[in-house]
């Protein structure tokens, strides 16, 4: 298996891998052993907060339990810093880390997460492909968001070029306090093209954001905040992700599937973990395809596995977009394993200064 990451695909390749779900068959060519195999025990998961940890509770974290007898543990917002800190100290904390694919890529080069045994998993079921050590999990769409009843139709910006006009559209917005994600909103709003993005020209990003400084209310770190800063009007819009408006305001607001980011979320287990067995096992338990559908009907987001998408709720599907739409840009994971850290540090020092 090849030690290199594996770029998204592109749109074409998705929306083929994903149409052809409906004629493939529903089981699992895989089986995971039943509970009595496995001595019962305990691992960690971090990941977010908000509706996003209630819904991963409810389709993976529960049935998990039941099925194993494995306690886990769910501790809030994933953070590269804190595992690199682990892997220095030796103090590994946590098993099983939910990973944006900037810092999920980035982590792999620094040799942050275990293997994976291929074995585990039906690798043609998965779009995009297994990595050495990453799952990918889901595709979600970031974009903008607001609430309707403050600001009707025509009111609030549908695009990234528009969010940054803040002449035509007032009023303060949060952007993600990390490079990833925000360098890239930065150039399509600059005018790039979703599909000349990569490798991106950090200096003009960082150019553009100096416009937009200003009116950024709140750089969102956890990122149930985004909304969060929204219900309590803090700010008028928000970059914030589909299945957020979703699930925590049950779609009262309103979110523009006219431009979006669309990225990959993984799993990974963290290299030493000290429950690495269960950690292994759970992510197997989270790629089913039944597990899959469960937790997307819930947030809304895009599985991964080809056989959950026929599986999937109608008003979950709702919410996923059409990918195909080409102002959409793809998030480039490749592109960030080489640079979060240079560019990080010099967004965390911007931000600050």
């Amino acid at each position: 298996m090849s030690n290199k990451l594996i770029s998204l695909p592109g749109r074409r390749k998705v929306l083929s891998a994903l149409g052809s779900a409906a004629s493939i068959a529903v089981a699992a060519p895989f089986v995971i052993t039943p509970r009595r195999a496995f001595a019962a025990g305990k691992m960690v998961l971090v990941s977010y907060g908000g509706t996003y940890r209630t819904s991963v509770e409810t389709a993976l974290v529960k049935p998990f339990q039941q099925e194993f007898g494995v306690e886990v543990t769910v501790i809030d917002t994933p953070d590269l810093a804190k595992v690199k800190a682990q892997q220095m100290t030796g103090n590994i904390e946590w098993d099983v880390f939910d990973a944006v694919g900037a810092p999920g890529a980035q982590g792999s080069k620094a040799g942050y997460w275990e293997p994976l045994d291929p074995d585990m998993f039906d690798a043609k079921d998965i779009v995009g492909g297994l990595k050495k050590d990453l799952v990918p999990f889901y595709m979600f769409a970031g974009g903008i968001g607001w609430d309707p009843a403050k600001f009707g139709a025509g009111k609030a910006p549908r695009n990234f070029a528009e969010y940054w006009d803040v002449k035509k559209f007032p009023g303060l917005r949060t952007l993600r306090n990390r490079p990833s994600e925000t360098l890239e909103a930065a150039l399509l709003a600059d005018g790039v093209a979703p599909n000349k993005l990569y490798p991106l020209d950090v200096d003009r990003a960082f150019k553009a954001l100096e416009r937009i400084k200003p009116h950024v209310g709140q750089w969102v770190t956890e990122t149930p905040q985004a909304i969060t800063l929204l219900e309590r009007g803090e700010v008028s819009y928000s970059y914030v992700y589909a299945s957020r408006v979703r699930t925590q305001t049950g779609g009262k607001y309103a979110f523009s599937f006219d431009q979006t980011l669309l990225g990959t979320e993984y799993l990974a287990v963290v290299k030493g973990a000290p429950n690495k067995a269960n950690a292994m096992k759970f992510v197997q338990f989270a790629m089913r395809p039944d597990r899959q559908a469960a937790l997307m009907t819930l947030l809304g987001n895009i599985p991964t596995s080809r056989k959950a998408l026929p599986l999937v709720g109608e008003d979950a599907r709702k919410w996923m977009g059409n990918i195909d739409n080409p102002n959409n840009a793809f998030l480039n994971d490749e592109f960030w394993a080489d640079k979060f850290d240079v560019v990080g540090r010099r967004f965390k020092e911007w931000v600050l200064a």
